[in-house]
């Protein structure tokens, strides 16, 4: 349930019949305002993360087959007002976002033809991970008022609903064969029996009732107390501990052995799906795995050269185990250490910003531990702030077992999660008031996670990696999205193991275990998501290359970078036209 984006000139209409190509049509915006209005009542928690309160108090049950027809009507439905309109009647930017979104529900109606909604529950990216955030009180939902709290208990009653309609996905799934690999059952589980432990006022979604606001009355305080008690102990626990029960034994004995989408019948066709919609590109998994084979060898020479520069003894293989297990880079005792240190990346590049971005975002940011309940199986991710400006944008941190913690790759991971990554492509974004709000919200992997990757190469510039162990940890990232292209590609199309998979990250990155077994078994819950980073990263490295060869001393880095993230999240088609143009009348 993540993120979406959005971009136009909202203008005022000038006094003529027939739009040109210098004005907007006023149609047009209403459809685009009516379509984006329409996503957040059909999405009713996409509104409240985007801090739209109007349907707090509700929760479709998404796994409904009646909520299946609305959804399906909904996207019919705009798809055939949007081809309504010639190119001639749109200016620019409508013709851009007409394109854009025709693509959006293209795609949305070929993923409804896949049976992925027969596995609605894994241990990475499913909704019961979601609603753990928001009950936790420190969430998306808000916990301000009396009426807030009131809010999530009827929006509770929907969320048990799903859970019901999950569970019986799934004894659908074992009928047709589409179940989880056993090892991501077995994930799934903890997370589970987490929500069925009796002690109702250590229970996480009693978390709100302990962070009550001070001026609520007495006899509201003790009507919540009791309501959200009664709840907890009558209707969450128990629908916890069915939904456990069955995946522990009945799902659990089904759990397949194979580890890629390629075991299913439609299996193929819904890979090369997932790699149109990641890398918004028409590239085929065997070119994308040669590709990936290339990256990993290029990459290796480089770390090469870290190796000699600290003088390890020893082949490559050896130090990335050097690295996973050197004392010096695991000095921490307490989570709050591992914050600080983030903090203090932070306040590092603060200084050097502004040489290489003349657009900035106005959004807060907070840098936050990632909460107990999912913390095992979690990555560090950022969590885009609200659109009105009153929630931050939120860097998240796993912090499982503190004193395992390593620091080798902390500076690159900030610069990708937080600042200039995620936090300002999507802050711009969603402040940019020249974009439709359906753009604000859009996402594009390859361009936002291509982005987030592009600006880990930015750290010396921006006065990081002066530690060989930290430009170590950048070269590792990258190495961690190049192996990506080889390890997703196969699973999914070439037949490997999950133990395959985790051998070939062994060998040729530092990574400790668990951490690449989590990444393996993410890949596997979410085919092609992987694939995006790499794709995307190349293609802006290849264009600010572009852009430098051609325009020599006229190159101004804040103006590529302005030029990158101005539109908004875009495919990376569109993107290229977009720079070339630049380049073409700057050089």
């Amino acid at each position: 349930m993540k993120n979406f984006l959005k971009l136009l000139l909202l203008i005022p209409f000038l006094a003529c019949n027939t739009p040109t190509k210098n004005q907007h049509n006023p149609d047009f915006e209403g459809l685009l305002a009516d379509y984006f209005d329409g996503t957040l009542e059909l999405y009713r928690i996409n509104a409240t993360f985007l801090g739209d309160t109007r349907y707090n108090d509700t929760l479709p049950n998404y796994l409904s087959p009646a909520f299946k027809t609305k959804e399906k009507d909904f996207l019919v439905h705009y798809k055939e007002r949007l081809e309504t309109f010639d190119a001639d009647q749109l200016s620019h930017n409508q013709l851009l976002s007409k394109n854009i979104l025709l693509r959006e529900l293209d795609l949305e109606l070929e993923g409804k033809t896949f049976n992925t909604h027969l596995m609605p529950i894994n241990q990475m990216w499913t909704f019961q991970l979601t609603i753990g955030q928001l009950a936790s009180g420190k969430g998306a939902q808000p916990f301000n008022t009396v009426q807030d709290y009131r809010n999530w208990l009827i929006r509770l009653q929907g969320y048990l609903n799903w859970m019901l309609s999950a569970e019986n996905m799934m004894k659908l799934g074992i009928k047709k064969g589409y179940v989880l690999p056993k090892s991501l059952i077995i994930k799934v589980l903890p997370q589970l029996g987490a929500m069925t432990q009796k002690e109702t006022t250590e229970h996480l979604f009693y978390r709100p009732i302990k962070q009550m606001p001070a001026d609520f009355t007495e006899e509201d305080q003790k009507e919540l107390e009791k309501a959200y008690a009664e709840i907890i102990e009558n209707r969450i626990i128990p629908a916890y501990e069915r939904l456990h029960d069955f995946m522990s034994s009945e799902y659990l004995s089904a759990g397949r052995e194979s580890s890629g989408f390629n075991a299913f019948p439609d299996g193929a066709a819904y890979y090369d799906y997932a790699i149109r919609v990641y890398t918004t590109t028409n590239m085929d998994a065997d070119s994308i795995h040669q590709l990936g084979l290339s990256e990993v060898a290029r990459i290796r020479k480089e770390m090469e050269k870290v190796k000699d520069q600290v003088a390890f003894e020893g082949d490559l293989s050896a130090f990335f185990e050097h690295v996973r297990s050197k004392p010096e880079l695991m000095p921490y005792e307490n989570p709050q250490q591992v914050i600080d240190n983030f903090n203090a990346i932070y306040e590092k590049i603060k200084p050097n910003v502004d040489r290489l971005f003349s657009l900035q975002p106005k959004t807060p940011f907070e840098i936050r531990r990632v909460e107990t309940f999912r913390e095992a199986s979690a990555a560090a991710h950022y969590n885009p702030g609200s659109l009105d400006g009153t929630r931050p944008g939120i860097f998240y941190v796993p912090i499982p077992n503190v004193k395992e913690y390593n620091v080798y790759s902390d500076e690159d991971l900030f610069l990708h999660e937080a600042i200039p990554g995620h936090h300002f492509q999507i802050s711009l974004q969603q402040e940019n008031e020249d974009l439709p709000d359906f753009r604000k919200n859009l996402f594009y992997s390859a361009f936002s996670e291509g982005w987030a990757l592009y600006t880990e190469s930015l750290g010396k510039e921006l006065g990081l990696y002066e530690d060989p162990y930290q430009y170590f940890g950048m070269l590792g990232a990258e190495m961690h999205r190049a192996i990506r292209l080889v390890v997703d590609t196969g699973l999914h199309a070439k037949g490997w193991t999950r133990e395959q998979a985790i051998q070939y990250s062994l060998d040729n990155e530092a990574e400790s275990l668990a951490g690449i077994t989590s990444e393996i078994e993410r890949y596997m819950a979410n085919p092609g998501q992987a694939l995006s980073y790499k794709i995307g990263q190349l293609k802006i490295r290849a264009l600010r290359k572009r852009a430098e060869e051609a325009m020599g001393n006229q190159f101004d880095i804040r103006i590529f970078h302005q030029k990158i993230l101005e539109s908004g999240a875009v495919p990376l088609s569109i993107l290229e036209e977009k720079i070339n143009h630049w380049i073409q009348i700057h050089s």
